[in-house]
């Protein structure tokens, strides 16, 4: 099932990104602290991606304004952890949908409503290693996005 389809239950979807980030964390023996879980689920509030004042601002809503820096780091955390997406071209952040097992996920983003949709692309990415090997290049990090409109902002017009 899409996230971009209209009977995607969302509620289930965060409760499942939770428990997997607290089976993660256990598991790599990392702290989900408080503070890191409130910006996990600020961040998967919605499938749209979401900057780090804007997580303030949700997290403020609810409770004491936390600190930028406070954000930034559980951010790069959970980032680190494969909870997270950085959507570089946005400078913002989007919920990890399934684990990757260390694999990079390539991201649809809509630039009408802001959906981002992540898929698994092996072969795309075995073929980008292989001619960044083939250049002498070592990858430590792929990222790729794609923007353009999703089916629901196609639909409507």
């Amino acid at each position: 099932m899409s996230i971009s389809e209209p009977v995607h239950d969302h509620a289930v979807c965060t409760a499942e990104l939770l428990s997997r980030a607290e089976r993660t964390c256990e598991r790599r023996g990392a702290r989900f602290t408080g503070q890191r879980r409130d910006v996990l689920k600020c961040v998967a509030q919605s499938h749209a991606a979401v900057g780090a004042y804007d997580i303030i601002e949700r997290m403020a809503s609810r409770g004491p304004r936390p600190a930028p820096i406070s954000v930034y780091r559980a951010l790069d955390f959970l980032e680190a952890h494969g909870l997270v997406h950085r959507i570089e071209s946005r400078n913002a952040f989007v919920a990890c949908t399934h684990p990757h097992d260390g694999k990079p996920a390539a991201l649809l983003v809509c630039a009408s409503c802001g959906l981002v949709e992540e898929f698994e692309a092996p072969a795309l990415f075995e073929s980008l290693e292989s001619a960044a090997e083939a250049r002498g290049f070592d990858v430590s990090r792929s990222v790729v996005e794609l923007t353009g409109r999703c089916a629901r902002c196609q639909e409507s017009g």
